[in-house]
């Protein structure tokens, strides 16, 4: 059966679709009510699960909401019909249907003004409090409950209404079916990352801290709760004195596989649409990621590659609340600068891990870059931390293909500066390509009035080798760039090999001159080294014979370059 007669079958992806009922009735559907399985064996009273985007944290949360809501029981149960939790027997099924819940979502309060955060709260707490307006029908509700429930209704609560308008309503619902109330909350930590960004974080916190607080801790209304959100803010900041919080990430929990897709699911869905021979590529492309020691593919990439009719491309683009992430680039340390570049050539990143943010201190230690890259979904853990050793140290890498490209295009971005200016990015590797070593100095030397510091160049030779390794990864992969390999007597410093469809090479060797006028001579011996200690044995034993040898020397924000062709 090819595929256009599977689609027939109604296998259809559900690209965006985070509804579980739309999904079950009419899309493929991944069968992850195990996850509810796990949740009714054991689950602590507030349950904190922190994935990165569009791993498939709406859709989970809305397949508890179906399964655990008492509204609409018998309509909810038809969708739970063959799944594995059916399967796992009426101790798990009787729970379906049993409890009041409430679902709600943060990721769309994104305001720039803690006004606007507060009047996006308002609005999110108004369609809550109008799915359960029913409420104010008889006598569950006193005279002032009724006249603060129209007060949220309304938009018109106060601010100290809003802030424990959660709770109050997880008490009227306790009253009206004398059961304790599920609380749902996806994605929680938006608001805060946005708070953040736009500057008005402390005023945010206390808001925020209280209303979350309020419902989830020495709350008498309360059953359970799960939150769902990317980063782990730290109990300091939002979650004080919340000793019943149990917190499942991509480091580690119980919950590794309830979201993205195991590698048996992956198996399921390619003989699905018969492609089983498309599971080399999908691998290639989109797993990699390691939670809790288990392989996990990335499911917005693979559904979308399904969608696609199995055509490999960068599906997954991490666009909204970045802006942490790039201000911490923009802060890089030059080691920082190499240790990213080195990524791209397959290398890992040994750094302590931070998993608990606290915004006050992110920028004030540098290992926090790579857990934020981590638990934003651009590196994966290769080592596990060493339970035996005081520091919490394990080895990242980029997990796949796909990341590989968009880290080169989005984290690498800012080191070769193409929102600045791509036509000065374009004009340097093609000047080098071409052997025109003056407008090849010259796009250089641009690009070190930009983007050094003096406080940079003060690591000598290693910085610029790292600078020129970031601009130079933008050719990957039509060229192969390599770093520090041995070559003839000695090692290179950078060379360029020419890919598929390409013919010429390059060579590039670095010296710093401590003075200005001393840049010709500097680049002239950098030059001669690459002659003297026969660096082109690499390019010869490759069958390659046309190529730009290039000696560069520093000095500050300056540069000179030498050049020879062979």
């Amino acid at each position: 059966m090819k595929w256009g007669e599977a689609m027939k079958q109604h296998y259809v992806m559900p690209v965006g679709e985070d509804d579980f009922r739309q999904v079950r009735e009419k899309y493929y559907y991944v069968d992850k009510t195990e996850f509810i399985k796990e949740l009714i064996d054991s689950h602590a009273k507030v349950t904190l699960i922190t994935r990165p985007r569009r791993f498939g944290k709406t859709l989970s949360m809305s397949m508890l909401y179906y399964f655990f809501s008492n509204k609409d029981v018998e309509a909810n149960r038809i969708l739970f019909e063959g799944t594995k939790i059916e399967k796992a027997g009426n101790r798990y099924m009787t729970d379906q249907g049993t409890l009041p819940v409430v679902f709600l979502s943060l990721k769309d309060i994104k305001e720039d003004t803690l006004e606007g955060m507060l009047a996006g709260f308002a609005t999110e707490m108004q369609a809550i409090y109008q799915s359960f307006r029913w409420l104010l029908e008889g006598e569950i509700l006193y005279s002032e409950e009724k006249e603060a429930f129209e007060a949220v209704l309304s938009c018109k609560a106060s601010r100290s209404e809003l802030q424990y308008s959660l709770k109050k309503l997880t008490a009227y619902l306790q009253r009206y079916h004398g059961k304790n109330v599920l609380v749902l909350i996806d994605e929680y930590d938006a608001p805060i990352q946005y708070a953040w960004d736009y500057g008005y974080y402390k005023e945010a916190i206390v808001f925020i801290r209280n209303y979350l607080s309020s419902v989830l801790k020495s709350n008498s209304a309360l059953d359970f709760a799960v939150l769902t959100g990317v980063l782990r803010i730290a109990k300091e900041s939002i979650f004080s004195s919340l000793n019943n919080l149990e917190v499942d990430s991509v480091v580690s929990g119980a919950y590794w596989d309830a979201m993205g897709f195991t590698f048996e699911e992956i198996q399921k869905m390619a003989a699905d649409f018969h492609v089983t021979e498309k599971l080399s590529e999908i691998k290639e492309w989109y797993d990699g990621y390691n939670f809790d020691g288990q392989e996990i593919y990335n499911p917005w990439s693979v559904v979308s590659y399904f969608k696609q009719n199995c055509r490999p491309a960068t599906y997954w683009v991490n666009t909204s609340g970045n802006a942490i992430l790039t201000k911490m680039l923009q802060q890089a340390k030059p080691s920082q600068c190499r240790a990213l570049t080195q990524l791209l050539h397959g290398g890992k990143i040994s750094a302590v891990l931070y998993e608990g943010f606290i915004y006050d201190e992110i920028y004030q230690n540098s290992d926090a870059l790579y857990s934020m890259l981590l638990t934003t979904g651009y590196l994966t853990i290769v080592d596990y931390p060493d339970p035996y050793v005081d520091e919490n140290e394990a080895s990242m890498r980029l997990p796949n293909r796909e990341i590989r490209t968009l880290f080169k295009q989005e984290v690498m971005r800012y080191l070769s500066s193409l929102d600045q200016d791509s036509d000065l990015l374009r004009n340097l590797l093609r000047s080098m390509l071409r052997g025109n070593a003056k407008d090849f100095e010259e796009a250089l030397s641009r690009f070190l009035s930009m983007m050094v510091s003096f406080y940079d160049t003060a690591a000598k030779e290693s910085f610029y080798h790292g600078l020129v390794l970031g601009l130079l990864t933008t050719l990957m992969p039509r060229f192969e760039v390599l770093s520090n390999r041995e070559s003839g007597y000695g090692r290179f410093d950078i060379a360029i090999f020419p890919g598929k469809n390409q013919t010429v090479g390059s060579l590039l060797e670095f010296k710093v001159a401590e003075k200005e006028e001393d840049l010709p001579d500097k680049a002239k011996e950098a030059l001669a080294q690459i002659r003297d200690n026969v660096y082109m044995m690499e390019f010869e034993n490759r069958g390659v014979h046309a190529v730009w040898q290039y000696g560069i020397a520093f000095c500050g924000k300056k540069c000179h370059i030498e050049a020879a062709n062979v």
